[in-house]
């Protein structure tokens, strides 16, 4: 520990793209009490729509540069970008060469995602206290070349904490052998106040017809596939909406081509990644998220709060947070149970009304101040014991 009996804490994290993950890590970097904690985030890339998001109090340093500091020339990019893997793949190999970037020691240091963790266990200072933090299912498919790796480095960690009660269960459930460290489920905190100040930013402007939206990255297992086949089939048989998704990642190409085919461009609008989704959540009539995999996704929340009807995939800890027919609808991850949803959400007046008055007090389940404690009571006894 250092002078003044703060505590050295350092984060290790690939890059700021947007997303559920990163999101954590500005709430804990924003609001873990900078008196106790002297924090420092280590990422492998500074890249992303929210690495200047970091706050000033917090020490940033990056391994390299992200895509937004290099060449605009195509060429010259390539090269760049070779060069930079190479950079990255020797450095991941030989932990030293962050230590020499960081040039300090730290007394805990914390991969906030299972990408983290070789990072984090292979750290040069053996002294320090190391926590995992777990967001994912562990049965999920394509996960599934990376388990034995991650059911080796968890037994490692000094302290492991669940997104989800789920994540946690699902991962005893499928290796009741593994031995886990001492282990905490904490759930994601949401900043109640400033989602409510960045929904009213602006009002955008929809079609004169029901409108949903969804915020999450385009990867292929976030169901947006299925959810545009859905759309498809509902327009088809006369049930006039208008679909709006904010996100950006590998599936964008694939899903443009699946929108002409299906001849739903115009109506299946990908707006890409946006800074401030809030006021599209809160001027749509529904939200919908039909991912095949989640852990505690912020997303959800931050529509409750904005008092959205949802429809969800009944997946990871959604089901903690959504009771269904009450502050939600959940389904399962089918194209015919998107399909079913949506109609009812467009059809059925009085079960939308009922999911509306039930969303009236639902801020009263989120208290973020009970997660920040804990997080700062796990860093704070993880110390105290070596002393």
């Amino acid at each position: 520990m250092t002078k003044h009996n703060t505590i050295k804490v350092l984060f290790r994290h690939r890059s700021m793209e947007m997303g559920g993950v990163e999101k954590v890590i500005l709430s804990m970097l924003n609001h873990l009490n900078k008196d106790r904690f002297d924090m420092t985030i280590c990422l492998n890339i500074n890249q992303g729509e929210l690495r200047n998001e970091i706050p000033r109090h917090v020490r940033k340093v990056s391994l390299t540069d992200g895509r937004e500091d290099l060449s605009k020339n195509s060429l010259i990019q390539k090269v760049q970008l070779a060069k930079r893997k190479l950079r990255l793949q020797k450095a991941l190999k030989n932990p030293s060469i962050a230590q020499k970037i960081l040039n300090d020691e730290y007394d805990v240091e914390i991969a906030p995602t299972y990408a983290a963790f070789s990072a984090v266990l292979n750290s040069v200072n053996k002294k320090s206290k190391k926590i995992g933090w777990f967001h994912s299912d562990i049965t999920l498919p394509k996960l599934q070349p990376l388990v034995p790796e991650i059911l080796k480095q968890i037994p490692q960690f000094d302290y492991f904490i669940f997104g989800s009660q789920q994540t946690k269960d699902i991962l005893v459930e499928t290796y009741p052998n593994l031995k886990i460290p001492e282990s905490q489920v904490i759930k994601n905190a949401i900043p109640i106040e400033e989602l409510k100040e960045k929904a009213l930013s602006f009002k955008p402007e929809f079609p004169d017809k029901p409108v949903f939206v969804s915020v999450a990255r385009l990867h292929s297992r976030k169901g947006f596939h299925k959810l545009m086949d859905a759309h498809a089939k509902l327009l088809k048989d006369g049930f006039d909406h208008h679909m709006i998704i904010i996100g950006d990642g590998e599936e964008m190409e694939n899903l443009k081509k699946q929108a002409e085919k299906l001849n739903v461009t115009k109506s299946f609008q990908l707006l890409g990644s946006l800074m401030n989704p809030y006021p599209y959540v809160k001027n749509a009539d529904f939200f919908i998220l039909p991912s095949e995999s989640e852990s505690w996704p912020l997303i959800i929340a931050d529509s409750l709060i904005l008092q959205k009807p949802i429809i969800s995939t009944n997946v990871g800890g959604i089901p903690e947070m959504i009771e269904h027919g009450k502050t939600g609808y959940l389904i399962n991850y089918e194209t015919d149970e998107m399909y079913d949803s949506m109609k009812k959400f467009l059809t059925d007046k009085e079960l939308v009304s009922t999911i509306k008055d039930h969303l009236k007090d639902i801020e009263k389940q989120f208290d973020n101040q009970k997660i920040f404690d804990a997080v700062e009571n796990i860093i704070t006894n993880l110390v105290k014991k070596e002393q």
